[in-house]
């Protein structure tokens, strides 16, 4: 399905990003893998062989990300797919209890990161003709209570901007759009509780299995379910598709899950009526 395209991935090291990467290359796709974690972003590129390379990339630093552009597209002559996916959630705290700092540094890594991606991966994509930009969003970006409030509204913003670019970009035949994840088992909460090393790592089982019944698909989201919709989003088969979220959460987004003892009361008279 993406035989022959180039992509560039950041925060493609681990988590959504790992497994947007890992879809790519079995698509046929060469992939540059963006981020500041090298050993974890070279173990990758090992992994995947001679379609996969890691670049040491800040998404915080916008020359980092124009020069990813620039190195990504010289490949092949042409940059087919920016995924903008790197990010963090941060602490939870009260409103009051947000520094400015800590609002500013959330919108430079989830927001302005994105915009950058945009602005850079665009001009290389116009002048082949076409290309597709894929922006991780989130729940959070969505739904109240599922992240805290810098990290919800900086998701927020990136949908908007996803919106705004796609009718721009669209009568030069590049696509914007967002994947929405739910909750996915990777390191992004550990993260967020400041776990380091092997708790970071072990804390990746126990978000699965804390998510086993948080929505009304009984399973965690995977890294690999968001790297499906991202490959679908990618390829020609979406050429159709801009300006979109399309939301991959197992339902969590659609409310709360029926009770337990409603569903038993429901099958107790499932013999007495169809669906």
């Amino acid at each position: 399905m993406l035989d022959g395209k180039t992509a560039l991935v950041t925060g493609g090291a681990s988590g959504i990003g790992a497994g947007i990467c890992r879809r790519f290359v079995a698509e046929g796709a060469r992939v540059v893998i963006g981020d500041v974690d090298e050993p974890r972003g070279r173990a990758l590129a090992a992994e995947l062989g001679e379609r996969a390379e890691f670049r040491r990339l800040d998404v915080m630093r916008e020359d980092d990300i124009e020069s990813a552009v620039a190195e990504a597209a010289s490949r092949t002559g042409r940059l087919d797919c920016m995924v903008s996916n790197a990010g963090r959630m941060g602490k939870w705290r009260f409103v009051q209890d947000v520094a400015a700092d800590e609002w500013d540094e959330a919108f430079h890594l989830l927001c302005r990161a994105v915009f950058l991606g945009i602005k850079h991966a665009a001009p290389v994509m116009c002048r082949a003709g076409g290309g597709s930009i894929v922006n991780t969003g989130s729940i959070a970006g969505i739904r109240a209570g599922y992240g805290p409030h810098p990290y919800g509204a900086a998701k927020a913003a990136v949908m908007q901007l996803t919106r705004s670019s796609a009718v721009e970009l669209a009568p030069h035949g590049v696509r914007v759009n967002t994947i929405i994840p739910g909750g996915v088992a990777t390191r992004i909460v550990g993260h967020g509780a400041r776990l380091e090393g092997r708790a970071l790592d072990d804390s990746v089982e126990r978000v699965r299995e804390s998510l086993r019944d948080f929505q009304p698909i009984p399973r965690s989201g995977e890294p690999a379910d968001l790297a499906a919709a991202a490959a679908f989003l990618a390829s020609d088969a979406a050429g159709f598709i801009t300006g979109q979220e399309l939301v991959v959460d197992g339902g969590l987004s659609l409310g709360r899950a029926w009770p337990e003892d409603i569903r038993t009361h429901a099958r107790k008279g499932a013999d007495q009526r169809t669906c």
